[in-house]
């Protein structure tokens, strides 16, 4: 059989072989692989119907919901390009979203039709709306909005869309740490290779067959799996496809809440979950231990075998303690972004290094780079520039600028380069530092926040943190933390400097501290470092470091 790669191509090869497992199901729900092929079908045949043409944006304004995996579905079918839209987005956002991708058409809940109905007189070039409904009441008639099953009633049930190409575009707005969301643009066949199982994250061989994927046996048992993050995050969409590829089950919940996911694991026998990083395992972990409400009892968690974090700082400490609560399970933490797919992957290991940021064995096409775009010697203790080559995004969608910052070419190899900064150790082990973008130079030494925060977070009382730089007459910068607290706990800088002293070296902890109710991240637990740094211009610290070097 001819190798289509395209995804809509593996979702099919999937559906024809599995057409009677379950897809996709929520707490109410279950839709088999044969329903998904018509439902998809038809909302695909739909959005043609109503203009959409390859190549033209779909936007998927949606929590985590069956439908919007299945709009997914459907665009790619139609062989146009999917625009995620963050659902928390204000309608300034929305507007710069809309406009930014060129979206033709809408998929959307229906309890963001208030703000839908206000953008929609200043974005013309969407034409048609598909609303979902989510048990809230909120009019969409005002736009000419249709109903999700009266659009699906509406297209017919055939797979009549033609040949597809492994050159279609694969888009992903980013949520960046800094400016405006950009749409990375991906040809199907590269995001396959990097991110959809086209090539095995842990041996690093490519995928001749692609049915291979979707032949479920014991070789290749289907897992239930369960995406945690909000469908706008890469890892999360990658999640969803390799379980549509492999003829696995996927679990849809629309809110996050850490008791919740343990509730959703046992209730579903869940055997993979994936979360990113700290936003998600801390709330996770508290919830873990004071077991489940409604029963009294511990969580069974006896299905669970797989915890997968991504894309964000999943910290030391906490990864210790999952370790302790949930022996002998597979706990990875990998690295990536949009603009390289998957980096690296580090399976977590009891006790492991707490210094530097995470350490991750890198894959075959991810390098470490110094200023002259030359690979860095295991061991040399140079700080470089994590760089992929080989399958690599186009570049970002109508931003050339941006596109020629991040893709260079050196030495006749063109990279992708979004900023992230590394050593290479002894053992040719990857150690993350950060985003270059939010570093901090303080006396002439760079400073690398994930690695302050996750030192920081040992303090049994921190919740979540987030540090910056703030201006310092000495030094030029000198470190800062924003930290949210357990149950009102007011820990003394000191204190958490005590913690942090036993991670990193003295010229790295926090001079100043202001305490906040809440981190800022987005959905997807990214840091807001823009707003981090808002706190310390807005008001005096609550403490300092009593030393007198602050």
């Amino acid at each position: 059989m001819g190798v289509a790669l395209n995804i809509a191509d593996f979702v099919e090869h999937s559906i024809d072989l599995n057409p009677e497992r379950v897809a996709l199901l929520d707490s109410d729900r279950e839709i088999t692989y044969a329903q998904l092929e018509e439902r998809t079908n038809r909302l695909a045949h739909y959005l043609q119907d109503h203009g959409v043409k390859p190549g033209d944006k779909v936007g998927i304004y949606s929590r985590n919901t069956i439908e919007a995996i299945e709009a997914m579905v459907a665009v790619f079918k139609a062989r146009a390009v999917m625009v995620n839209v963050n659902y928390r987005y204000v309608e300034n956002e929305l507007q710069y979203i809309f406009e930014n991708s060129d979206m033709a058409a809408l998929i959307v809940e229906r309890r963001y039709a208030d703000k839908v109905a206000n953008v929609l007189p200043n974005t013309p070039l969407v034409k048609s709306v598909v609303v979902v409904e989510d048990g809230t009441d909120l009019d969409f008639a005002s736009f000419g909005g249709v109903e999700y099953e009266q659009a699906l009633s509406e297209g017919s049930p055939e797979r009549d869309f033609g040949e597809r190409s492994p050159d279609d575009i694969f888009m992903l707005y980013t949520g960046g740490t800094t400016g405006m969301p950009k749409g990375v643009m991906w040809r199907h066949e590269d995001w396959w290779r990097v991110l959809g199982g086209g090539t095995n994250f842990v041996t690093g061989e490519r995928v001749e067959d692609e049915w291979e994927l979707a032949k479920v046996g014991a070789a290749n048992p289907a897992m239930v799996r369960f995406p945690i993050p909000p469908m706008i995050h890469g890892g999360s969409q990658s999640a969803v496809f390799h379980s549509l590829f492999g003829g696995g089950t996927l679990v849809m919940h629309p809110e996050f809440d850490g008791h919740a996911v343990w509730q959703v694991i046992d209730r579903h026998k869940v055997n993979l979950i994936f979360i990113t990083g700290d936003a998600m395992a801390r709330p996770m972990l508290d919830a873990l231990k004071a077991g489940n409400p409604e029963t009294g009892e511990p969580y069974d968690l006896s299905s669970l075998y797989v915890m997968a974090s991504s894309a964000a700082l999943f910290s030391p400490a906490l990864k210790d303690e999952f370790l302790d609560l949930l022996p002998n399970r597979y706990i990875t933490d990998s690295i990536g972004s949009s603009e390289t797919g998957f980096g690296g992957l580090a399976a977590v290991t009891k006790g492991a290094t707490h210094t530097g940021g995470p350490r991750v064995k890198i894959d075959a096409a991810t390098v470490v780079l110094d200023d002259e775009g030359n690979v860095v010697e295991a061991g040399s203790g140079k700080v470089g520039v994590l760089a992929r080559h080989g399958h690599i995004p186009l570049g970002y969608y109508k931003d050339e600028k941006k596109t020629a910052e991040t893709f260079k070419v050196y030495n006749g190899v063109r990279y992708s380069i979004p900023g992230d900064y590394a050593t290479v150790e002894e053992d040719g082990t990857v150690t993350m530092l950060g985003r270059g973008s939010v570093s901090i130079n303080s006396g002439g030494e760079k400073i690398y926040p994930e690695e302050v925060e996750g030192a920081i977070k040992t303090h049994p009382d921190v919740f979540d943190t987030l540090v910056v730089g703030v201006p310092d007459d000495r030094f030029g910068q000198r470190v800062a933390a924003v930290v949210a607290t357990r149950d009102g706990a007011r820990p003394s800088m000191n204190d958490i400097v005590a913690a942090a002293r036993k991670e990193i070296a003295g010229y790295k902890v926090p001079r100043s501290v202001w305490f906040v109710d809440e981190i800022k991240r987005s959905p997807a637990g990214k840091p807001d470092y823009k707003w981090a740094k808002a706190q310390t211009e807005e008001r005096e610290a609550d403490d300092h470091l009593s030393n007198g070097n602050s």
